[in-house]
């Protein structure tokens, strides 16, 4: 079998990536988008595009029949889920399989198994793969989850059974807070998942989130493409990664790789997924504590990351395996070479609370040079819509070592210039410049002990006000009459006085 035409069902930077590998394959591509992404560049760049509905994600990417329909409309084969949205949904892989069309991703089964993760702690545990200490008490009242919290002790965390990215999440530390974190959770995950099912786990407090990326064929093939560190998070949400994960002992990175396929195989496995990791006790020597955090049945967001250390393409993989074709390499093929850092640039505001941002990009400059890479859904002149994820780009940078890693993507945060939205680019300067993640001494508490060093920098006004006026001969004039929002640099910016030209005050 081979794929002809591929619908994505997604948008921004993920939609054009898994477009462009398409073209590169010799494989038409499909964009779905909302009215408000009409003009956005991944619509633009694919073979076709279906507008499906409006700005909201519940009339548009949300919409499984509108999806399929635009899928028939355009006679595509395939349909790529991306990431986010109806990625990780069982009935949406169904739907498409049920219209005739190949689902890129793990079969509807498996998806919707490890989308519990009370389901997929009892696969692992099964499978013998080590799991956080925890339990599901058969008893989802109040009264039942306080007696499996007593059985297991404090510090621990109530958590959702369903869904992820932190929502349906409480932290215990002390008995006196388990009632309200209860309740808080059940509230929160049942307006999240509809699904207000809890467990209780082990709260480890200085964990690292280590992850594997696994891709499974339909040959019997399993391979781990190593690992990332993902523990620079805030509200359980990551915001820069890398790999290889710094310091981590090889007997600890061997029990990670070799628990990820084990995790792959017995749950059935298709196409690409990760496997999630907690390593305790800082993981830099064999004994360290390794857990089965949860599984990702997707492409993830820090990808790049994989592609860039290992020098394999995984879009070009999913779509192959997709196609019934065996994986392109064995394991003992596969190695890492360098070391490489993502950055995730979002449109929000770190002085307040990382409030979203939204509106016109009034001024829009990527960083190029050796070892970058930007995977972005944006462009100068282009809008931020309000209605979606705050993610503008990804900034990876790769070197042969990490401290060059790490230079280079200082380097390039200090060239990339956003103008128009509040964005976090400073924040992520001044995140990377710290001692301990200079150091590859970091875990997942980390990055929310150290905010107040990293916010409320003055030097990112008057940043924001030499964009604004150095943009001036860009808009003909007319810079003098917008409101600097915001800047992630003035490094790519000449002396403004310098540049005013025309320029009036009124």
């Amino acid at each position: 079998m081979s794929l002809r035409r591929v619908l994505v069902a997604n948008r921004g930077e993920i939609a054009l990536r898994i477009i462009r590998a398409c073209r590169e394959l010799g494989i038409e591509s499909v964009a779905v988008c909302s009215t408000a992404d009409a003009a956005a560049p991944y619509a633009r760049a694919a073979d076709q595009r279906v507008t499906i509905g409006g700005p909201h994600p519940r009339d548009s990417y949300l919409d499984t029949d509108r999806l399929i329909d635009a899928a028939r409309r355009t006679d595509a084969d395939a349909v790529h889920p991306g990431y986010g949205f109806l990625s990780e949904s069982a009935a949406f892989a169904d739907a498409v399989v049920d219209a005739g069309l190949v689902w890129i991703g793990p079969p509807a089964e498996v998806i919707a198994r490890l989308g519990s993760k009370i389901e997929a702690r009892r696969l692992m545990a099964e499978a013998g793969v080590p799991i956080v200490p925890g339990e599901t008490p058969a008893d989802q009242s109040d009264a039942g989850l306080r007696t499996a919290a007593t059985r297991l002790g404090v510090p621990l965390l109530v958590k959702a059974s369903a869904g992820g990215g932190g929502r349906g999440m409480r932290v215990v530390r002390e008995p006196g807070e388990l009632a309200d974190a209860i309740e808080l959770a059940r509230r929160e995950a049942t307006a999240a998942f509809g699904d207000g099912t809890l467990y209780v786990e082990r709260l480890f407090e200085h964990a690292r989130h280590v992850e594997v990326q696994i891709m499974a064929d339909h040959h019997d093939r399993v391979v781990h493409l190593f690992e990332r560190e993902c523990s620079l998070q805030r509200r359980h949400q990551k915001v820069v990664e890398e790999s290889p994960a710094p310091h981590l002992h090889p007997a600890v990175r061997e029990r990670v790789t070799t628990a990820a396929v084990t995790a792959a195989r017995a749950t059935g496995y298709r196409n690409a997924g990760t496997v999630e990791f907690l390593v305790d006790g800082g993981g830099d020597t064999a004994g360290a504590t390794v857990a089965f955090l949860e599984m990702n049945t997707r492409l993830q967001v820090e990808h790049p990351l994989t592609e860039a250390v290992t020098g394999r393409d995984l879009v070009h993989a999913q779509l192959r395996i997709a196609a019934g074709a065996p994986l392109p390499w064995r394991q003992d093929e596969i190695g890492v070479r360098g070391h490489a850092i993502e950055c995730r640039v979002y449109a929000e505001d770190p002085d307040r609370g990382f409030l979203p941002d939204a509106g016109p990009l009034l001024r829009y400059e990527e960083p190029h040079g050796p070892g970058l890479r930007v995977d972005a859904g944006v462009e100068a002149g282009g809008v931020v819509p309000s209605q979606y994820d705050a993610l503008l780009a990804k900034l990876i940078a790769w070197a042969d070592d990490r401290p060059t890693a790490l230079a280079r993507a200082r380097t390039a945060l200090g060239r990339y210039t956003v103008l128009g939205v509040r964005n976090n680019i400073g924040f992520l300067r001044r995140l990377l410049a710290h001692p301990r993640v200079v150091e590859g001494r970091v875990d997942t508490r980390f990055l929310e002990a150290a905010l107040p060093e990293l916010v409320g920098d003055d030097e990112q006004e008057a940043l924001a006000l030499a964009a604004a006026l150095a943009v001036d001969d860009r808009l003909g004039g007319r810079a003098g009459g917008a409101t600097p929002l915001a800047a992630g640099t003035a490094g790519a910016v000449d002396d403004p006085w310098r540049r005013l030209g025309g320029w009036r005050l009124s």
